[in-house]
């Protein structure tokens, strides 16, 4: 069984030069300039998962321009906006120092805004707009990150203060993912592109509860319980190395955040 979305491509060889040669200039510059990293520095990052996931959407639905598609493929999008970001940062670190976080955050927005803008243009210019059970994904997610988040402060108090708010956006991410997937499968029809996800649907669609409570609800469940004993594990990292633990914590909610948010950006535009 492959453990690659389906629909994984690789970019033609010279959108893969060009991306060896930005993760090498923008890895050495990290490298060499060794900017500080705190929890509100990869928070500051949040938005650019967004702009990964409006690119890949309006990939999908063949919006963006050809000589760009290429990097907005599933799996290059990833490298593309890492070296954006990246390179966003060293360019923040070296004007303003103690700004970063905020700049970071800014120029993720500046930059998310208008492709989100530009691919519900696309739904309304093809009469696909159909925003209702994306909003209401949205809504079960923060009431659901909302119950797990408070669960865990009871539970586990110390890995709720020490991992802060990087540890709430990755219930965040993860519970947005599972809540998505729940939205596509269940309700609009959609198949699930992640071998292991499908795993977890079949499971549930073996269960003599899949007529009247559907598939999604186990993958549900699953993640984030997964994504909570995360949070608990990576307690003790974070405390003992921030500057590891919070970019490492980071990388977990950006895998759940950018799918989830890729899913019902996808919904959103394409009626379902």
């Amino acid at each position: 069984m492959s453990l690659l979305p389906a629909g994984f491509t690789v970019p033609p060889w010279p959108y893969l030069a060009v991306l060896a040669v930005a993760v090498a200039g923008v890895g050495y510059g990290l490298a060499s300039r060794r900017p500080a990293v705190t929890a509100r520095h990869v928070l500051g990052l949040a938005p650019w998962i967004i702009v990964g996931s409006a690119l890949h959407a309006l990939n999908v639905v063949e919006s963006l321009p050809a000589v760009v598609a290429p990097l907005a493929g599933t799996g290059a999008v990833y490298v593309t906006v890492a070296c954006g970001a990246g390179g966003f940062w060293l360019l923040a670190d070296r004007r303003r120092p103690h700004t970063v976080p905020a700049t970071l955050a800014a120029g993720g927005v500046a930059v998310a805004v208008p492709l989100v803008g530009a691919a519900m243009r696309v739904g309304m210019i093809r009469g696909t707009l159909a925003p209702g059970w994306p909003a209401a994904g949205v809504v079960v997610t923060l009431l659901l990150t909302a119950a797990s988040w408070g669960t865990l402060r009871r539970l586990r108090p110390a890995a709720v203060t020490a991992t802060g708010r990087v540890g709430l956006l990755a219930v965040l991410g993860h519970t947005l993912d599972a809540v998505s997937t729940t939205v596509g499968v269940d309700v609009l029809g959609y198949g699930e592109r992640t071998p292991l996800s499908r795993l977890i649907l079949d499971a549930a669609a073996a269960l003599p509860t899949a007529d009247t409570l559907g598939t999604g609800w186990l993958f549900v469940l699953v993640k984030i319980g997964v994504v909570s004993a995360v949070v608990v594990l990576f307690a003790e990292y974070v405390d003992d190395e921030p500057s590891e633990g919070f970019p490492l914590l980071g990388v977990i909610a950006a895998v759940g955040l950018g799918p989830g948010t890729y899913n019902l950006l996808l919904f959103a535009i394409t009626a379902g």
